[in-house]
């Protein structure tokens, strides 16, 4: 999903004239295409994460709601502790990283 973003340099390089070929290319219409490009690709990575978030929390929840009813299922509790550490290192994992357990 980041090609694009990774790209943007040598994108901009390739793209955009240098001085002697200033009239024979639409430096104007490239940057605004390469524009678009980005946006396209942030606005379709944007809606991807938030997708996977929806789906993660929804199974959260509902582990939430089954654990309630069934409070000693010992499996249930590990399968939500799971998705729970997967949740927290989704979103913490570039700001924090929790001490190993001993």
């Amino acid at each position: 999903m980041r090609t694009i973003d990774d790209r943007i340099v040598h994108e901009l390089n390739t793209t955009i004239p240098t001085a002697s070929f200033v009239g024979k290319i639409d430096a104007s219409q490239t940057c605004k295409e390469l524009y678009q490009s980005l946006m396209d690709a942030h606005t379709n990575r944007e809606r991807i994460i938030k997708n996977c978030i929806a789906q993660t929390s929804s199974v959260v929840k509902t582990l939430r709601e089954e654990r309630e009813k069934a409070q000693d299922d010992a499996a249930l509790l590990k399968q939500l502790r799971k998705e729970q550490t997967k949740v927290f290192n989704e979103r913490c994992r570039i700001h924090y990283k929790p001490p190993k357990s001993q």
